[in-house]
């Protein structure tokens, strides 16, 4: 049984990752925050007396199913609202709220303003491209190398095949290897 320290842990450990992972999904960080934080009250209300070490996949799973219902009600919305979507001003996007990927600590001060220039322009460019990908390549993809979930942990998390996992994810890096290469991205 997870304590109630082990399961606040839990959840600040994966909260920037899980709305990293909505907001490429649903490409609006308002909506991200909706969908991470109602995954984490479903993960808290309903699993929190499960060990510790069940959470991880049970979060995950969770988190998938919120973007799911996300994505039903917002075509059931889109059916009537369509006409007044046209309407609404763009919003402004002076600030992008994901995290980008940080220095190891004491390697920033040591870093060109060149450099992080340089590193900030290729993760921006990763995102995007990762972004693109299709919805079940992008999950499959996240999971394994972004969760660092294993085959069948992954698989477990998307309710599919280990073989549909591996299927995803190495069209996925061939994908964005393509992508990034297209755009002068060497890594």
């Amino acid at each position: 049984m997870a304590t109630r320290e082990e399961l606040a842990e839990f959840l600040a450990s994966v909260e920037r990752r899980a709305f990293k992972q909505a907001a490429f999904a649903v490409r609006d960080d308002d909506s991200a925050l909706d969908i991470v934080q109602d995954a984490m009250i479903k993960l808290s209300e309903n699993y929190g007396d499960r060990p510790a070490a069940e959470l991880p996949l049970l979060f995950t799973r969770i988190l998938q199913n919120t973007l799911h219902d996300h994505f039903r009600r917002q075509k059931v919305r889109s059916t009537w609202t369509t006409l007044f979507s046209s309407l609404t001003p763009a919003d402004d996007e002076d600030a992008d709220p994901l995290e980008t990927l940080e220095a190891l600590a004491g390697s920033q001060a040591a870093e060109s303003a060149a450099d992080q220039v340089s590193r900030e322009q290729v993760i921006a460019i990763i995102e995007e491209e990762v972004a693109k990908l299709p919805a079940r390549q992008r999950e499959a993809f996240l999971l394994r190398y972004w969760e660092d979930f294993d085959v069948a942990e992954t698989a477990a998390a998307m309710g599919c095949s280990e073989g549909s996992v591996k299927t995803h994810c190495s069209r996925a890096t061939h994908a964005l290897a393509r992508a990034l290469r297209e755009r002068g991205v060497t890594l």
